[in-house]
């Protein structure tokens, strides 16, 4: 297989690791393995150049001059989404497109361009974290995915935010090129090439950057180097300086979910990157994540991951690679 046509659709406002993340996946396959080729072309309603969001801008060509068949129509998402789902050429061009294209796909707050454009209705699709329910409520036809790193419903295809875009690509390229391919070039990026699991999008251990109480801020920053103490919600309450009923109810409040739920994720999370290593033992990892045993560990992971702690190590096993100097040449 080989030429295979990507054409990304921009517009100013857009996110700029929506369009660069997916648009070096492509390049680094074509450059770095044989008999792989991709074709991308940046494209807006207009033309010409248009301004991301830290203020780089994009060449690009008019979504007028472009036809299909295409392999891939892909939109990437940005600042100003209203803007963008109310330009009707903008939508009128993805309906043309999407009908001549093998495979439909966004990247972070391009769904809604999908959603807007009627291309979503009656599937499952992702975005970003802190865009699901106003996703979910604007448009009800869509069946949205919180937790999802990317989707794919037939031949639409959907990610979570920003650097998602960038495990969507390398999903695609494993789709046209073989696993081996898509491992090759997640290496040479230094990325996953894929993220273990079906692993919530906002990390437990980022609540602290948005906590509006000190204290609770505070304990945020303090936890995870506390696991194994006692974590009871008095012993919190204290160590935030707080009584229980005002605790748990600021708590609620910052965090969005209860302490027992917060410490459980933080712990799994924590436990992630040992697992992850074939060196570590499930027996030392969950006394010093605080699970207390193995079997505590391995429920979390099934309940929140839809892993197991074995299966999770086996996955960073099989996408492991030697060292490769120079320029990586598969025969795929």
């Amino acid at each position: 297989m080989s030429g295979q046509r990507v054409v990304i659709v921009t517009f100013d406002s857009a996110q700029i690791l929506d369009v660069t993340g997916p648009l070096e996946v492509f390049s680094s396959t074509t450059r770095f393995v044989s008999a792989a080729q991709y074709d991308t072309q940046l494209v807006s309603v207009a033309g010409g150049p248009v301004l991301s969001t830290s203020g780089l801008e994009f060449a690009t060509t008019s979504l007028a001059d472009v036809s299909g068949p295409l392999d891939t129509l892909m939109v990437a998402g940005g600042r100003d989404m209203d803007a963008a789902c109310g330009d009707q050429e903008l939508l009128a061009h993805l309906r043309r497109l999407a009908p001549d294209a093998r495979r439909v796909t966004s990247v972070c707050s391009g769904a809604f361009l999908l959603a807007a454009a009627g291309l979503l209705d009656g599937r499952r699709a992702a975005t970003h974290w802190a865009e699901c329910t106003l996703l979910a409520s604007g448009y009800p036809a869509v069946d949205v995915d919180r937790d999802a790193i990317y989707v794919r419903d037939g031949n639409t295809w959907t990610s979570a935010g920003v650097t998602a875009g960038i495990d969507l690509a390398l999903a695609l390229v494993a789709e046209d090129y073989g696993r081996q391919a898509a491992a090759a070039v997640a290496r040479q990026l230094v990325v996953y090439l894929r993220r273990s699991g079906g692993q919530a999008q906002f990390s437990a251990l980022l609540a602290a950057q948005d906590a509006d109480s000190e204290p609770v801020q505070d304990l945020l920053t303090w936890l995870p180097d506390h696991l194994t103490e006692d974590l009871t919600v008095p012993k919190l309450a204290r160590q935030a300086h707080l009584s229980e009923r005002h605790f748990s109810r600021v708590f609620k409040a910052d965090v969005g979910v209860s302490p027992a739920d917060h410490i459980e994720a933080v712990r799994l999370e924590t436990a992630c990157r040992p697992v992850g290593s074939s060196h570590a033992a499930s027996g030392p990892v969950a006394s010093t994540c605080g699970f207390g045993t193995v079997e505590t560990m391995n429920r979390s992971f099934r309940r929140r991951l839809g892993t197991t702690p074995g299966q999770h190590r086996r996955h960073f096993d099989q996408t492991a690679m030697t060292t490769v100097e120079g320029p990586l040449a598969l025969d795929v």
